[in-house]
């Protein structure tokens, strides 16, 4: 582990204790420091938030970090010894919202799954008629209809 994960993973807990603790602004919801990234010189750290609502509470939430971008980066120096203080970015952080989503689909095709099961069991009890499925061909007809090449040698042998 490198040192700038180190000092990262410090950033990001004491920062998570400064929005909790230290802020009292009106327009930070339930806000999540979900990770920080340090560069190597650590001078730059990018804060990474994440809120409990919609995109109206994501901008307040932005607006009121960034307003306490400077208290936060105080504090956050005074409790990590760092040579220098690091300058902090606050960013939005859409990851949980990605999982959610993706947990929603992983569940609708497991409904889908089970549906399909309960019909193929149903056609087994032979309660349901069996349902041919037709594949469409496309480009053109093969065999004897008329235009067909196979018409003309046909007509042309008799």
């Amino acid at each position: 582990m490198a040192r700038s994960d180190k000092v990262a993973e410090a950033i990001r807990q004491e920062a998570s204790l400064i929005v909790h603790d230290k802020l009292k602004d009106p327009r930070l919801g339930f806000v999540t420091i979900t990770r920080v990234e340090m560069t190597d010189d650590l001078r730059y750290a990018k804060i990474f938030f994440s809120v409990l609502g919609k995109d109206e509470d994501y901008k307040k939430t932005q607006e009121g970090l960034d307003s306490a971008k400077g208290f936060i980066r105080k504090l956050v120096s005074d409790r990590v010894n760092l040579k220098f203080a690091p300058d902090i970015a606050f960013y939005e952080d859409r990851s949980s919202e990605y999982s959610v989503r993706i947990d929603e689909v992983l569940n609708e095709i497991k409904q889908l799954d089970e549906a399909n099961k309960e019909v193929k069991k149903a056609v087994k009890a032979k309660k349901i008629k069996k349902v041919k499925i037709v594949k469409k061909t496309k480009g053109k007809p093969r065999g004897g209809k008329v235009g067909t090449k196979t018409s003309r040698r046909r007509s042309k042998k008799k």
